[in-house]
């Protein structure tokens, strides 16, 4: 069984229903409201646990109802929350979620006590990180924190896997060279690269820059057309699988979740797992809200597109 161990965001989503964006100072009605567990990493974790990867966090939440509520979500998943502490000085962080009638989203994030995990977090979890195939992490906690996790993972062995959600600019070189695997969509990729990907040649431009800055292997998602992956050695694309979305809050993190439950940790079954991790997403944004949508390992298996490891 892959062991998945994840610094992040531990959230609770608020998702107002709406039939479009409003514009400014306008005031619509909401047809529908619902409140569930969310936050990036978690998001991501229980992907990688409902995928039946022995998945770990490394985390913090208020001594609030919010907090108690997503620990016991975590937990419920079989995830070890050992390393998830808890803040007598903030809140558990927030998300509130504008999703159209065409299944779109617009966030609006509260941070919270994800703000408040410190290089001390990562120490007292050194052991948690060092037995883990994976340690992934998204930009929803301090750089500094996500800096010294990976420092320490690449010492111990074990491979790094980033998503860089939300998009940032003012990163440290060397986090890029302590990252195995990094896993932008196109917006982000674009941010972070200046290339717009627009078709597999500018995905393939954006994935060489971005090994060229360290990181060993590239996946960039562009949402319901697919997948392309790179390495140093090789490249492709996977397509996505046709599906009527709903709502698309926690596709992204299913399918990092997804991914890793199945990657080798030498990344050599890249194209396999991309397309088990695709699968897993089109499940998810057929279904609203982010925690309840993300699919078990029977419902990835279920039709048979995708065969058991």
């Amino acid at each position: 069984m892959t062991r998945v161990t994840i610094l992040g965001s531990i959230n609770v989503d608020t998702i107002l229903q709406i039939p479009r964006l409003p514009k400014p100072g306008e005031t619509l009605s909401m047809s529908g409201k619902q409140v569930a567990g969310g936050g990036k990493g978690a998001n991501q974790a229980i992907a990688a646990a409902r995928a039946e990867a022995d998945t770990a966090f490394i985390g913090k939440v208020g001594d609030d109802a919010n907090g108690k509520m997503m620990l016991k979500a975590l937990q419920n998943a079989k995830i070890d929350t050992t390393q998830i502490s808890t803040s007598n000085y903030a809140d558990t962080g927030e998300a509130f979620i504008l999703l159209d009638d065409n299944g779109q989203n617009s966030i609006l994030v509260d941070g919270g006590t994800n703000q408040e995990i410190k290089i001390g977090d990562i120490e007292t979890a050194h052991e948690t990180i060092e037995n883990a195939d994976f340690l992934i992490t998204q930009f929803e906690t301090p750089l500094t924190t996500t800096l010294a996790a990976f420092r320490y993972a690449k010492s111990v062995g074990v491979t790094t896997i980033l998503n860089p959600a939300p998009a940032k600019t003012d990163l440290d070189p060397e986090l890029l060279k302590l990252t195995d695997l990094i896993v932008p969509n196109e917006t982000e990729s674009e941010t972070l690269t200046g290339i717009k990907v627009t078709d597999e040649a500018s995905m393939n431009a954006a994935a060489t820059a971005l090994i060229k800055q360290g990181v060993k292997a590239v996946i960039i998602t562009v949402g319901a057309k697919g997948t392309y992956y790179q390495t140093k050695a090789n490249h492709g694309f996977v397509k996505a699988f046709k599906v009527d979305a709903v709502d698309t809050t926690a596709a992204g993190d299913t399918f990092i979740g997804a991914l890793s439950s199945r990657l080798n940790s030498d990344l050599s079954n890249l194209p396999a797992a991309v397309l088990f991790a695709n699968k897993a997403s089109s499940l998810t944004v057929q279904k609203l809200g982010a925690q309840p949508s993300i699919p078990h390992l029977s419902e990835i298996l279920a039709d048979g597109e995708i065969k058991k490891a």
